[in-house]
């Protein structure tokens, strides 16, 4: 009987590593305890949790808002008040007190994770009780207050608790839509009517919500919308039969194991069939709107009213994702115009944002068609686009319009790939652009723009400063007032940040210079040579060299580097740093050969540059796709690393799913030597350094299946490896009490056994 999670394999044994995580249980040297004990104030005792403000909501057009403060009526309790704000004023005032949000006498105040206003302020729903469906939590009760009256009501009759998702008010706020068990109901809040408007969903059919491959990979997940005269509402439907059962296997949460199974597209089968239809909210029957093709071979990934209750606009994706169309549909025929259409030999992203300028007539569009990801406007006619802004260097978001005054936000930094910042430039595309976020302030902001374009919530981070939140005044970025700090974290964590993160460039073969980043130990010697600890993702989907806090992996490394070590970070291309499409898209068909390629002429090349480096002491390690280009470089580059750390890897890219993999890499049948030159499963016989594999056999994402078979071929090649097996843990690995710490505590003692910490003499 197998007594402990993981397994040691080497040539001809099985050992179990109790010895391993039972701190203290064998001599570890270079301040281990120390170690220990960062790691438990961390992930065990939380002392570093950041404080999020909100949930906020402009109202009043942006000279209010409102956000939940705990109840000065209530104290030492979690309950919660709903506040208002003057924007320019700040005066205060409660709106919605804890006490009015009690649902029975006696219960306690219902916990706020989440609230919308109608669209006069009247009514406030409430969502509580949230739950976690895949990745976020989507599905809890909804209560709506009426504030004149003080009625609080819980919506959807005799449902069973916590099982809503997305409720939305109405345009004038007196019904509210929601979904349930895969289908739309509409309530009337005066009288409690519930009108179903969709009938067949089922296990197979979704209405107003999405399949698991179109969430994960696309964000759909709220799948319908109120039309803007209150009559009707437009939603996806996807349609799974056909589409291949994965099976999860769950044997802690019984006396015998359970299984959980859900539609999961593996590269080259079938999708789910997806369209968008309209109901009425009278009921009746579903217009479908007439997108041409097979729904099976293409993907809706974009879905809202066109400025009018006649229209919809829809952002269609062939299934190669090398064509985006835009197309408009009449909601009362269904039929069809075009409004553009966007190419690449490679693959187009998602736009996520409509945004209608110029009275409705014009879209606005991002688009890498120039060489470079800019601003468009496109005719709502058809015709050609006009490009609003300019030059060698890319729009990273769209952030706001500002209709009255003409202007339109956007995040972007030209000069340096590792910032964000806030710039803006005139809607009509006339003149310059004009940074708004001051030059003195290096790192990354985010912004949350009122409608009226006078006010935003503003977040800035750094890689050695936590999130601190502001409301600052547009355009002149002249802060009003604080309104998170984090201060008391701050304070706490100069004791553990010692050395500032240092970001540098690396030049390597073929002309191409990488961001990296470097954290040093305390008290760092440079004379002497230190082991390194190399932390890479590598893949499309996103970068490691931003200068912004990163929270567990910030504090990680932090802890890591605290114990000796030199952290390192590099950006191959292929990764989304905003240097144009050629950087982003040179991977197309070829994922994990020029990623591992170029980390690890990276990291070869810092080691000849910095004479600190002892390079018969390095790690690396990384998490999904970090994971898999961890294996990449232990397979590919024998002896490169003493050690690799592989946390919920693929390890075959034919078992991933269809959006995307197919993305980056096209079809299986059609690219059968770049998924095997990909996966790192058919380079396993070069391992030669000490290899530690982390999976959750609960991970619907990067499937704990396809770990098992890199397992297999690691046996049959009699390559000796560790492996941690976290029973029924997705993706997150955070599931379960004390999982993150003992993950974090699992790969620090790995790191510390195989490479060994602490500076020595050259």
């Amino acid at each position: 009987m197998q007594t402990s999670a993981i397994k040691l394999y080497a040539h001809t044994r099985i050992v179990l590593l109790t010895a391993l995580l039972l701190a203290g249980s064998c001599p570890l040297a270079f301040g281990s305890a120390e170690l220990t004990t960062t790691l438990q104030q961390i992930f065990g005792q939380h002392e570093f949790n950041l404080r999020d403000f909100g949930p906020a909501r402009w109202i009043d057009g942006g000279d209010a808002y409102t956000t939940v403060e705990p109840s000065s009526a209530l104290p030492n309790t979690d309950a919660m008040d709903l506040v208002r704000y003057d924007t320019a004023t700040g005066a205060r005032k409660v709106l919605v007190s804890a006490s009015q949000l009690v649902p029975t006498p006696g219960a306690k105040p219902l916990h706020i994770d989440d609230y919308a206003w109608s669209k006069a302020n009247n009514r406030l729903l409430i969502y509580t009780d949230s739950q976690k469906v895949w990745r976020r939590k989507t599905r809890g009760d909804y209560w709506v207050l009426t504030l004149a009256s003080g009625k609080l009501q819980k919506l959807g009759g005799n449902v069973p608790p916590a099982t809503l998702m997305f409720a939305q008010f109405s345009p004038d706020g007196n019904s509210v839509a929601y979904v349930h068990d895969h289908n739309i109901y509409v309530e009337n809040l005066a009288s409690g009517d519930i009108r179903q408007l969709t009938t067949d969903g089922s296990s197979t059919v979704i209405n107003g919500t999405s399949d698991w491959v179109n969430e994960e990979e696309l964000a759909i997940r709220n799948g319908f919308r109120w039309s803007p005269d209150g009559h009707s509402i437009a939603y996806w439907q996807f349609n799974t039969t056909g589409v291949g059962i994965y099976t999860l296997i769950n044997d802690t949460a019984k006396e015998y194991p359970t299984l959980m199974q859900y539609p999961y597209p593996q590269v080259g089968t079938t999708n789910s069939a997806v369209r968008v239809g309209v109901v009425s909210i009278e009921g009746g029957p579903t217009q479908w709107m007439d997108v041409p093709g097979d729904p099976r071979e293409h993907y809706i990934a974009r879905m809202d009213w066109a400025g009018s209750s006649n229209e919809l606009a829809l952002e269609v994706l062939n299934r190669l994702q090398n064509r985006n169309t835009v197309l408009l549909a009449n909601t009362r025929t269904g039929a069809i115009q075009q409004v553009l259409e966007d190419t690449d030999p490679a693959w187009v992203d998602v736009v996520e944002r409509f945004d209608w300028t110029n009275g409705g007539n014009d879209l606005l569009w991002l688009s890498e068609r120039d060489g470079w990801r800019h601003i468009y406007e496109a005719p709502r006619t058809g015709g050609t686009l006009k490009k609003l802004t300019r030059g060698p260097w890319d729009v990273i978001q769209e952030v706001a319009v500002d209709q009255r005054d003409g202007w339109l936000y956007y995040i972007a930094s030209p000069t340096n790939a590792t910032q964000r910042y806030l710039y803006r430039v005139r809607l009509d595309g006339a003149g310059s652009p004009v940074r708004v976020t001051p030059s003195t302030e290096p790192g990354t902001h985010s912004y949350d723009i009122s409608p009226d374009g006078r006010w935003a919530f503003h977040t800035h981070s750094t890689a050695d400063h936590p999130p601190v939140t502001d409301l600052i005044r547009l355009p002149d970025h002249q802060r009003v007032r604080m309104l998170e700090s984090n201060q008391v974290v701050a304070e706490k964590l100069k004791a553990l940040i010692g050395s500032p993160t240092r970001f540098f460039q690396v030049h390597i073969d073929g002309g191409v210079t990488l961001d990296g980043s470097m954290i040093q130990p305390p008290h760092f010697d440079p004379t002497k040579k230190y082991p390194v600890l190399v932390y890479v993702y590598g893949e499309p989907a996103g970068a490691t060299v931003i200068d912004r806090w990163g929270q567990d992996t910030t504090l990680f490394h932090r802890a890591i580097a605290n114990d000796g070590y030199i952290i390192l970070s590099f950006d191959n291309q292929g990764t989304p740093a905003p240097k144009g499409r050629a950087w982003r898209k040179i991977v197309y068909g070829s994922l994990g050969p020029l990623s591992s390629a170029q980390q690890a002429e990276a990291i070869r090349e810092f080691s000849r540059e910095h004479s600190y480096v002892d390079s018969s002491r390095m790690a690396i390690w990384g998490w999904s796709g970090g994971g898999s280009n961890t294996l990449n470089l232990m397979f590919r580059y024998p002896g490169l690393f003493s050690a690799g750390m592989a946390v919920a890897p693929m390890a075959d890219q034919r078992h991933y799913d269809t959006i995307y993999q197919e993305r980056y890499m096209g079809l299986p049948d059609d690219n059968p030597k770049g998924y095997h030159d990909g996966s790192p499963i058919n380079f396993a016989q070069g391992l030669k350094g000490k290899l530690l594999i982390v999976h959750g056999s609960g991970d619907d994402n990067c499937h704990f299946q396809v770990t098992e078979l890199l397992v297999n071929r690691l046996i049959a090649l009699g390559k000796p490896f560790t492996f941690m097996d976290y029973p029924n843990r997705t993706h997150a690995l955070s599931e379960g009490p004390g999982t993150s710490l003992h993950l974090r505590s699992l790969l620090a003692r790995y790191l510390e056994e195989q490479v060994p910490p602490g500076g020595v003499a050259r």
